[in-house]
């Protein structure tokens, strides 16, 4: 596996995340952990987190931030594939898809479903040459990354000039009542519903981290100009339902 460069994490001195991890270093272990053991039961959770709704959103999301059929694409934080298996059926046959993933246990799930390349590495270090890929997605995994600036100088470096990416977040609510149902619906509801679908036990723990880091995320103006500072261009967020975003740029076509 190819580590990342060492540098100070947004999350690391987050009061919330205290419990979970002290350093950088901590946070690569300790969160690779808490993937591995909860990656068996990871869909059935994000099912009934998002209704689902997940795969339409997904796909529509791609679509609108420029994926099409042919392309070659580059799906960061793929996890158990959910978002790369929405690109595979936009691309088709003709086109090329790569799952980078730090878990081990998320790519196992993974490969059990789509037969795509996958690479285990991170974000902020990712081993493929420069101008390899057209398209770069992410999604719901910008939170965990140590550093937002390295994500997406590494991102810029591996498009295609005119390439495209496409990262998929949630944000906290605004209002007070908002923060607070989601809150109780992703650390009390969703839980529940998973120990009576008899998710893995510690699915449990990975959506109380969830819910830990999206109180803990960066705000959205801060993710917009570490891209625009990378060297993205057309940098935008759209907004869906006051809590999914999609941050979208271009890398220029002349650098």
């Amino acid at each position: 596996m190819t580590e990342p460069a060492r540098s100070a994490s947004p999350l690391q001195t987050d009061p919330q995340l205290q419990r979970y991890f002290a350093s950088e270093e901590e946070r690569r272990v300790n969160t690779r952990k808490l993937f591995d053991s909860a990656a068996s039961g990871y869909d059935r959770a994000e099912n009934i987190t998002a209704l689902g709704t997940g795969p339409w959103y997904r796909r529509w999301a791609l679509q609108r931030s420029g994926l099409t059929a042919g392309m070659t694409v580059l799906d960061v934080a793929a996890g158990t594939g959910l978002v790369a298996r929405e690109a595979q059926h936009i691309i088709g046959d003709k086109g090329r898809l790569m799952a980078l993933d730090p878990s081990p246990g998320m790519l196992d799930e993974l490969r059990k479903k789509l037969s795509v390349e996958t690479i285990e590495a991170y974000a902020e270090s990712i081993p493929l040459p420069e101008n390899n890929v057209d398209f770069v997605s992410m999604g719901y995994a910008l939170r965990h990354v140590g550093s937002l600036e390295q994500a997406f100088g590494e991102y810029l470096r591996v498009l295609r000039p005119g390439g495209r990416t496409c990262v998929m977040e949630i944000t906290r609510p605004r209002s007070a009542f908002g923060r607070l149902m989601m809150r109780i619906y992703i650390r009390g509801i969703v839980p529940l519903l998973s120990r009576v679908a008899r998710c893995n036990p510690d699915v449990s723990m990975l959506w109380e981290y969830y819910w830990d880091t999206i109180q803990a995320a960066v705000e959205p103006e801060r993710v917009l100009e570490a891209m625009r500072q990378a060297g993205f261009e057309d940098v935008r967020c759209m907004l869906t339902l006051g809590v999914f975003r999609e941050y979208v740029g271009r890398k220029p076509a002349t650098v």
